[in-house]
């Protein structure tokens, strides 16, 4: 994790101070269930929560004891032992350390992903307002990053709205799926733990209980997770390899805010780079990255080993952090995004109207004339429009073969842009709904 692309409600989250207290509560919930069972006195669970609760769990005491124990999830039951006193004997009882951490990561992605979920809201609403606010502004479409047909800007920005409603449900997924408590002792047995202690530690947490565990909570999980992290870095890559190309010099159809006294280069006063986009670009490379270990977490040792435990504590904050910068990022440069109409009608007008080749090639097809034969004129004629030696519309007009199947006049009404905008409402409606 790197300040410089974090924010402090998700940083709280990875803290050692929410990871502790989160601990505490898996072993308070779980000794009030075992006390309710019978399993140990209820004195001890209201002292267990009375003397936690009003003592500052202290992480620096915690990692001062693991240097002797060598093992953290026991210095963190000795340093309770040191604020609970006699009662703390009944802390843990049943229980293995992947149970208090396993559950702990349930938690915390669970919280994550609530941040994440309400991030993308932010990018949704930012894009749902560019894209009604231009939903008829003419642009060109591209593929290969040449000319196509046109389009509008604000169907641009409706598919870019659907993608990430789709990533939203893809988090919501992803969040069902990982936020599982597992209280169930070594290899999963719950020969000294009752299975209704994990149920109880599952409910008060908010999580659902593991079906069948080992001595873990099976990776796969896991692994879909961050996957879908994955899925939600690439969209975000996507729509910010679409600005950083608009705002090329030889574009020019959108461009990130600069603010009064930004600077874009050190040597070239003129500068004025999409470096917000480049940011998210290079930030959704590493959330990508993150899913690969999680694959290689998915297989471990029979019941369990520990090789998936060090990667989890780099991966699980540092993907969860670095994505919810990377949306918020990319909403403000949504909402801020300065549209150039101008420069989109110029576009359009640049390569004397060959995107409208499609339908000349269509009317004379429909006029009788084989389809390749068709092709083959339009297309003699497109590229004497590429050359510069005119419009499509007058070379097509002057070929003698054309204007013999297709009326001058007929020709005229195919270079209209507006019929290509005539279902645009149709996918509005798709996407945003009639209202």
């Amino acid at each position: 994790m790197i300040p410089r692309y974090s924010r402090p409600e998700m940083v709280s989250i990875w803290s050692d101070e929410t990871k502790y207290r989160i601990h505490f509560e898996i072993e308070a919930h779980a000794a009030d269930a075992m006390a309710e069972l019978g399993v140990i006195p209820k004195e001890a669970a209201a002292e267990i929560w009375k003397k936690g609760n009003a003592s500052t769990i202290s992480p620096d005491r915690i990692v001062e004891i693991e240097q002797v124990t060598r093992h953290e999830t026991l210095a963190f039951t000795q340093h309770l032992a040191e604020l609970i006193g006699p009662s703390a004997r009944f802390v843990h009882q049943g229980m293995t350390s992947s149970d208090v951490l396993d559950t702990t990561t349930a938690v915390q992605l669970a919280r994550a992903t609530d941040i994440l979920i309400a991030d993308v809201d932010l990018l949704l609403a930012a894009l749902k307002k560019r894209a009604l606010e231009h939903k008829y502004t003419p642009t060109i479409g591209r593929s290969h990053g040449i000319h196509g047909e046109p389009t509008t800007f604000g169907l641009k920005l409706a598919g870019f709205y659907a993608e990430f409603a789709r990533n939203k449900e893809r988090l919501k997924t992803a969040r069902a799926e990982v936020a599982t408590a597992m209280i169930s002792g070594a290899m999963g047995t719950f020969a000294n733990v009752d299975p209704r202690v994990q149920e109880h530690v599952a409910s008060k947490l908010g999580l659902s209980a593991e079906t069948v565990s080992t001595q873990v909570i099976p990776r796969d999980r896991h692994a879909a997770y961050f996957a879908a992290l994955a899925v939600v870095a690439s969209s975000l890559e996507r729509l910010a390899t679409e600005v950083r190309h608009l705002q090329r010099t030889e574009v020019v159809e959108a461009q990130e805010f600069f603010a009064e006294g930004q600077k874009g280069s050190s040597a070239m006063p003129h500068k004025r780079n999409p470096i917000l986009s480049e940011n998210v670009v290079g930030l959704a490379r590493m959330v990508r990255s993150y899913a690969m270990p999680a694959f290689e977490n998915v297989a471990l040792w029979h019941e369990r080993d520990m090789s998936h435990s060090s990667v989890e504590r780099f991966i699980a904050p540092d993907a969860t952090i670095t994505l919810d910068f990377a949306l918020v990022r990319m909403a403000g440069v949504i909402d801020k995004l300065l549209i150039r109409a101008d420069r989109m009608q110029k576009n359009l007008d640049l390569t004397q109207g060959i995107v409208h080749s499609q339908r000349a090639l269509l009317a004379l097809t429909q006029a009788g004339i084989d389809r390749e034969v068709a092709y083959k004129l339009v297309q003699a004629n497109a590229m004497r429009a590429w050359a510069g030696e005119g419009t499509l519309l007058e070379l097509l007009k002057a070929d003698p073969t054309v204007s013999k199947a297709v009326p001058a006049k007929s020709l005229e009404a195919m270079f209209d842009n507006d019929y290509h905008f005539k279902h645009v409402d149709t996918v509005f409606d798709r996407v945003f709904g009639s209202a």
